[in-house]
């Protein structure tokens, strides 16, 4: 990203200035999810949606339909050599106390909810019941750990914690039971591929399909 003010360049994941007379500066981040737009809509249903600008649409410059398709057959720009996984694949990437963990979208598929520890923190990563948007939050309520699980057949997802049978909602919100009313800790997450989180994220670990 370039801006007006200045002419300097930023990168789109860290937000720090790569270049220009704020090299070095780093930009704030906003918290955000990534959700699909049923998912958002539910949860806010009185959200507003941001209209297209004509001009850029009659120019033709925003991203086609197939972009996505389109992006996984452009080469790799990076000078990654891992080789754990291939380059595109898909991961839903959160740090927690400077610890990062990458989980491959397939996993979450498979398994989600997923009880983890990250950075000595009990974290929960759960994927959405359109399966595509996955949120995690820390697993904690007063210090104490809780083990969540699905709820059956329920639709919108819920969660059941073992501890004290609270319904939880995909927001991270206990909507009844013992702990109604209370709300996870939520944790960021990055949709990416995973050449770019490991370019980013150098230290972090991957999680195996089955671990707690």
């Amino acid at each position: 990203m370039r801006d007006e003010e200045t002419g300097s360049w930023w990168q789109q994941v860290t937000g720090e200035a790569i270049l220009g007379p704020l090299k070095g500066r780093r930009l704030d981040p906003i918290f955000h999810d990534e959700l699909t737009f049923a998912t958002w809509k539910r949860e806010r249903p009185q959200g507003r949606v941001l209209r297209p600008d004509e001009r850029v649409l009659q120019a033709g410059r925003y991203a086609p339909p197939n972009w996505e398709e389109r992006t996984a057959k452009a080469p790799v720009a990076t000078n990654l050599t891992d080789t754990q996984m291939p380059p595109r694949t898909l991961v839903a990437g959160i740090t927690v106390n400077g610890k990062s963990k990458a989980y491959p979208m397939e996993a979450v598929l498979q398994q989600s909810p997923i009880l983890d520890v990250v950075g000595g923190v009990p974290v929960l990563v759960v994927l959405g019941d359109d399966k595509k948007s996955v949120r995690a939050f820390e697993r904690l309520v007063d210090g104490r750990k809780l083990e969540l699980f699905l709820k059956p057949d329920a639709v919108p997802l819920r969660l059941i914690d073992a501890e004290t049978g609270s319904e939880w909602d995909f927001s991270g919100r206990a909507i009844g039971g013992a702990l109604s009313g209370r709300q996870l800790q939520k944790i960021l997450v990055l949709n990416d591929y995973w050449f770019d989180w490991k370019t980013y994220h150098m230290e972090t670990e991957i999680y195996k399909l089955g671990e707690r």
